[in-house]
């Protein structure tokens, strides 16, 4: 098919493009939204329909789009340098800028940075890491990693195996299961019935106490886990959790990766989560998204002057990108941390998350929504087909769809994950926003519960 067969964007696109996460009935019954400007928090489509966008993208337009200045500072550097490799011995100048404030804004001693392309490449380059610098230390056994059910950590091999999100197994794909383990998350709706949320934190600690002791702390390099698990549901976990899963690392010598590709850079109020907002001290941090909001590809991986010690020596470090510390996604990264820090995006993030939290849990008495659940800038509601007794919608109802769909047309895009409907807008949403996005969630939820009862779908 050549393209002036084609009479849209959105039949060109249905005819050429393969989508991550494409579902290929749907698709190609449906095709794709296609989206063509945006500003803030607004986006239009192509044929002149607003939407507010409460996903951010995908948890990642933290300073909204449409930034005049962004664009400069992107134009400017395409210009001045486009393209410099960072291979062994050369640099450019934002990146080694770029470094500097990362290593500036990170807790404790994370003075290090590898920068990738992404999140996902960010927490690949993490796990070679780990292995990495443990045989260094000595410990060349150290190969097997933990991690978490309901969690998710990117779509290379590597962050994929590491990720247990429901759904994300696809039979036709292989995943690394030898060396990869996982424990439960701490998913407070979902927890035991009776049991007390001390008593379920103490049991996930020692179910990793457990679980090192089952493959041996000598074999394993390192804990992956995100502050809120994002993408698996906006599991927020008890106060307490994170640091006392960190200091079981500390006693076995297993690294702890802090997945921050959605916490860091605001969205919880705080450059990153991990020490400000859960009191521990990672050796590794990855991070993605809002560090540019999403004008530009780039991640970077973040991590401490003792696996910098254990690095150096005679020896050569043989993993990186082409794109690594690309000049104009630096840049870009550069002016966007400026954005942030001089508009005290962070400082809304913490007073606006507060009214978001408000008014997402006003929408608790509708009779399908069994938790709303969420911090600062990120929201989720969860779906059920019986609130008593938590009994989710079987598959094929597709809840979370159906709400989306509801909501889009109404001017509104959240995220479907299963039976969830997931949100994290731009740090600059503002209170009419916010009103918006309940009052509209909720007429969509009405909507389909009508639906579903001339159905004759069963609720609870």
């Amino acid at each position: 098919m050549t393209l002036t067969n084609l009479s849209s964007i959105a039949a060109m696109d249905r005819a050429h493009a393969l989508h991550p996460w494409t579902h290929f009935e749907s698709f190609e019954r449906d095709g794709a939204l296609v989206i063509s400007r945006g500003k803030g928090l607004t986006l239009w489509d192509e044929a002149g329909r607003e939407y507010l966008d409460a996903v951010g993208g995908l948890w990642c337009t933290n300073i909204g789009l449409g930034r005049q200045e962004m664009a400069d500072a992107i134009g400017a550097q395409a210009l001045k340098l486009g393209f410099s490799s960072t291979f062994v011995d050369m640099t450019n100048d934002p990146a080694a800028l770029l470094a500097g404030k990362l290593a500036e804004l990170a807790p404790g001693d994370l003075n290090h940075v590898q920068f990738t392309t992404g999140g996902s490449t960010a927490v690949d380059a993490a796990y070679r890491m780990v292995q990495f610098v443990q045989a260094t230390r000595g410990f060349m056994g150290r190969t097997h990693v933990i991690a978490r059910e309901h969690s998710y950590h990117g779509s290379t091999y590597a962050s994929m195996s590491i990720g247990m999100r429901n759904g994300d197994r696809a039979p036709e794909f292989g995943y690394e299961t030898a060396t990869i383990h996982h424990v439960d998350a701490p998913y407070l709706y979902r927890m035991p019935e009776g049991m007390s949320v001390a008593a379920f934190t103490d049991h996930l600690i020692a179910q990793l106490e457990a679980k090192i002791a089952e493959v041996g702390a000598e074999k394993i390099a390192a804990f992956f886990a995100e502050p809120i698990q994002a993408s698996g549901g906006v599991i927020v976990p008890p106060e307490d959790y994170l640091r006392r899963m960190w200091e079981v690392c500390q006693r076995h010598g297993i690294l702890f990766v802090a997945d921050e590709v959605v916490t860091a850079f605001g969205r919880l109020g705080h450059w990153f989560a991990s020490w400000d907002v859960y009191g521990f001290q990672p050796d590794i941090i990855c991070s993605a998204k809002g560090l540019s909001s999403g004008y530009q590809p780039i991640g970077a991986m973040i991590f401490s002057d003792a696996i910098w010690d254990s690095l150096r020596g005679d020896r050569w470090y043989t993993s990186g990108f082409t794109y690594s510390g690309h000049p104009v996604a630096c840049a870009a990264a550069l002016k966007n941390i400026e954005i942030l820090a001089r508009e005290d995006l962070l400082g809304a993030a913490t007073r606006m998350g507060d009214v978001f939290q408000k008014a997402l849990a006003t929408l608790s008495d509708l009779p399908i929504v069994g938790d709303v659940r969420g911090k600062k800038l990120i929201g989720c509601i969860e779906n059920v087909a019986d609130k008593s007794t938590k009994e989710p919608f079987a598959d094929e109802v597709d809840i979370g769809k159906r709400i989306s769909d509801a909501a889009e047309k109404r001017g509104l895009l959240v995220r479907p994950i299963g039976p969830l409907n997931v949100m994290s807008p731009a740090l600059t949403i503002s209170e009419s926003q916010i009103a918006f996005i309940a009052e509209t969630l909720r007429a969509a939820i009405v909507e389909v519960t009508d639906g579903l009862v001339r159905d004759g779908v069963s609720l609870g």
